[in-house]
């Protein structure tokens, strides 16, 4: 799992395309909050790394909270997608979770900074902790409906919400949890990173389904 290499406009090139110099900027923001975080990271820095002047990113995105925001909201929007195609796809349960968590540990590997900057905020701003939350829980709330396909019938049913956040929230910091490990040892394959949560997710969502629980005292 390299990290890309730091995204610099090609050398000698004519008038970037509009979509092309906005697709690039977003790119470099994201590398950037990734890399120094919200605080660290200036439109300034954005716009030398990018190869533009300032008034250019400005022309883009109206301010650094906006950019910040508009990242967040495209990052989770794109591992929404992913699990819903995944999920959706008619294959036997158990194919379809580790199609899945092969595709969500595809994400993280072919993106290397954009799961930085949706899990590792650390930034202890409360204006930026607001937006974070506010993408996670939108994002959650897209996805908890998927969830419906791989849990027993009966939790479909009134009265279990708190069992479903409580799954979700399972599965959430378990794969999140993971992919940070993985940050730090590169030298694990995919397979090996899947195989591992599938035997530990799986496993007990196998169960879970086939109505064994352990009870709450």
């Amino acid at each position: 799992m390299s990290p890309n290499s730091r995204s610099r406009p090609p050398a000698g090139r004519g008038r970037m395309p509009a979509a092309q110099r906005r697709g690039l900027i977003e790119q470099v923001a994201t590398e950037l909050f990734a890399e120094h975080g919200y605080r660290g990271t200036s439109m300034e820095d954005i716009a030398k790394r990018s190869g533009v002047s300032v008034p250019v990113v400005y022309d883009h995105f109206p301010s650094k909270q906006q950019l910040h925001e508009h990242l967040l909201e495209r990052h989770f929007a794109e591992l929404r997608q992913l699990w819903r195609t995944q999920l959706g796809r008619k294959r036997p349960l158990e194919q379809r979770i580790a199609t899945t968590l092969d595709a969500w540990f595809g994400y993280v590997e072919a993106h290397p900074y954009a799961w930085r900057l949706l899990f590792r905020d650390t930034t202890g701003d409360s204006a930026v902790h607001a937006m974070h939350h506010a993408a996670a829980e939108a994002s959650k709330e897209a996805i908890l409906p998927q969830l419906f396909t791989v849990l027993p019938a009966e939790m479909s049913e009134p009265g279990h919400d708190e069992q479903i956040e409580m799954v979700w929230e399972i599965v959430r910091s378990a794969l999140q949890g993971l992919a940070l490990w993985w940050h730090e040892n590169q030298h694990v394959s995919r397979d090996q990173i899947v195989a591992t949560a599938m035997n530990v997710l799986w496993i007990g969502f196998e169960r879970f389904g086939a109505g064994t629980y352990w009870p709450a005292e």
